[in-house]
């Protein structure tokens, strides 16, 4: 019998191990965990104080349920909620992985007619531009290329977005009061191929993002996921 500590209520407590076994590897992607009977069993406890802590970790979508079958771990591809603006750094971390990232470009730019468009800028205005891959695991999720209008952000090109992501930055400087979310699937170019690591059949999905502080547009984003690494949820009640 495992011994739990009085001071937390027991669901939360199983929870919290059958976590760590799937971040440390006890429980990988697909695998089945532990019957409810024999966990009850092993932490003493009732089958309704486990189906709780099954039921939250099903709710998150770390595990999934067959009738007949059992339970178990979910597939371990990322998945990101759409209509949310969310870190992604945070996102990776808080699914118990390792998140680090490459800066590909930070540097100055000048909107052309198409980025002017989606900026509502003229031809020609003042931007800072930065190109990262982000990573999880060391597996290529995401190829962000955000641009943003430099008179905003004067020292947008003096941050290390290594340590900290241009959303990070920007939810400083100016807190979204607003989002826009294009999506596409796309095939990746060379250069896309290249920065995420993958090949030239792979589907990708495209979310175009603009992002407003008020009534000011801050930035706009092009961000590249690998269709066969990540997902994205969007969930809404009816009438919203």
């Amino acid at each position: 019998m495992r011994e739990l500590v009085s001071n937390r209520p027991r669901y939360q407590q199983i929870k919290g191990y059958i976590l760590d076994g799937i971040k440390q590897g006890t429980y990988t992607s697909g695998s089945k965990i532990p019957a409810e009977v024999e966990l009850a069993k092993q932490f003493d406890v009732s089958r309704m104080t486990v189906n709780k802590a099954i039921r939250d970790l099903v709710q998150e979508n770390l595990l999934v349920r067959y009738p007949g079958m059992g339970t178990f771990v979910t597939d371990a591809k990322a998945e990101s909620p759409l209509v949310d603006i969310r870190n992604i750094a945070e996102e990776v971390v808080q699914r118990g992985h390792r998140y680090s990232c490459s800066v590909i470009k930070l540097q100055e730019a000048v909107a052309d007619e198409v980025i002017a468009m989606q900026m509502g800028v003229p031809v020609g205005t003042s931007l800072y531009r930065s190109v990262i891959v982000h990573r999880e695991n060391d597996l290529p999720i995401q190829l962000e290329n955000r641009f943003v209008i430099a008179r905003l952000l004067p020292d947008y090109l003096n941050q290390d977005f290594t340590a900290g992501t241009p959303h990070e930055y920007l939810s400083k400087m100016y807190p979204v009061s607003n989002v826009e979310h294009i999506v596409e699937a796309i095939l990746p170019d060379q250069s896309v191929q290249q920065l995420l690591d993958i090949d030239a059949n792979t589907p990708c999905l495209l979310v175009n993002r603009r992002t407003w502080s008020d009534d000011r547009l801050v930035s706009f984003a092009c961000l590249t996921y690998p269709g066969t690494r990540y997902k994205l949820r969007s969930f809404a009640s009816p009438g919203v």
